[in-house]
């Protein structure tokens, strides 16, 4: 279909490295080792949560949901990425291009809001220890758990309303998945509406819960200075430093990206920070809180002990 001289778009070729051949493969397998330590690790969280009775709780509860949206990210996009590497011409459908951008956002959405969660369970666990098992009871859990997923659908869900009718023009995309940003960039009409409603959904899951957990963390710190106990006081750091550290590679990576002005951005800038976003992050978190979490590696041990004993 034509309209004036602009043709309109059905199907996008996706860069990503056709353009440096010799780096294909290297990067095949290392993106194929990095999707597998994803799987692996996020699984096993979520398989030390369910049989190990110990880690029945509020933050292991909001941990094996952190997990689960993990994997359902990295596999929405990083299957396609190896296959893209061995294929001369790597096309992919409009509708399944769309499919992609919205879901990555609707998991990328549910995460900020998940991790804004998990810093008001800990505020409750250190700052309010009596009545933490009142307030954080199975039922709130769930409930909160729910709405995370359930606003992401939604805001998500105002971004397929008012996408772009029309995308024409050329149809190379040069990216290794297709981002909602690097779509808008092809439409034929005004996208002002598009880019601010984004602008506004940014500030919404990134800078708001980003505010919420610095200032979580600010009477956390002060909380945790008043425990007497030397133990006390290394066991809250502990659980709070892996949910932080988290908290910090997630964030900054999504706010570089979605937060800087379009025109400051470059397309080579963008794929490096997506792989790390996509790709890299949802394998650090396991990482992050089997190293640096007791409770966890006890878990790890009592499991394997049952195993052998068995």
């Amino acid at each position: 279909m034509i309209k004036g001289n602009q043709s309109l778009v059905t199907e996008f070729i996706l860069v990503g490295l056709s353009h440096y051949p010799q780096a294909q493969t290297a990067f095949f397998w290392v993106v194929l080792i990095v999707y597998i330590v994803t799987l692996v690790g996020n699984s096993l969280i979520m398989l030390l949560i369910v049989v190990d009775h110990q880690l029945h709780t509020p933050m292991y509860f909001f941990l094996s949901n952190l997990s689960f949206l993990d994997i359902c990210y990295s596999t929405s996009s990083v299957p396609q990425i190896m296959a893209n590497c061995f294929r001369k011409r790597p096309t992919i459908s409009y509708s399944r291009c769309l499919a992609q951008s919205y879901i990555s956002l609707c998991l990328g959405i549910t995460e900020c809001l998940l991790l804004a969660v998990m810093a008001y369970d800990r505020f409750v666990a250190i700052c309010n220890p009596l009545h933490y098992t009142v307030i954080m009871r199975g039922k709130v859990c769930i409930q909160l758990a729910v709405a995370s997923w359930a606003i992401s659908f939604f805001l998500t869900l105002a971004q397929v309303v008012i996408r772009p009718k029309r995308l024409c023009g050329h149809n190379d995309i040069n990216h290794f998945t297709c981002e909602l940003q690097t779509l808008l960039k092809l439409a034929c009409s005004d996208t002002h509406i598009n880019e601010m409603i984004m602008l506004v959904t940014s500030l919404l899951v990134l800078v708001v819960p980003f505010i919420f957990i610095l200032a979580t963390y600010m009477r956390i710190s002060l909380a945790v200075l008043h425990i007497h106990s030397a133990q006390g006081r290394t066991k809250a750091f502990s659980t709070c430093g892996s949910h932080l550290t988290v908290v910090t590679i997630f964030y900054g990576t999504a706010m570089f990206m979605y937060l800087q002005p379009q025109s400051k951005s470059t397309s080579d800038q963008d794929k490096l920070i997506a792989v790390f976003y996509g790709v890299v992050t949802p394998m650090l978190n396991p990482l992050i809180y089997s190293l640096r979490n007791k409770d966890v590696q006890g878990a790890m041990r009592r499991t394997i002990t049952r195993t052998v004993l068995v």
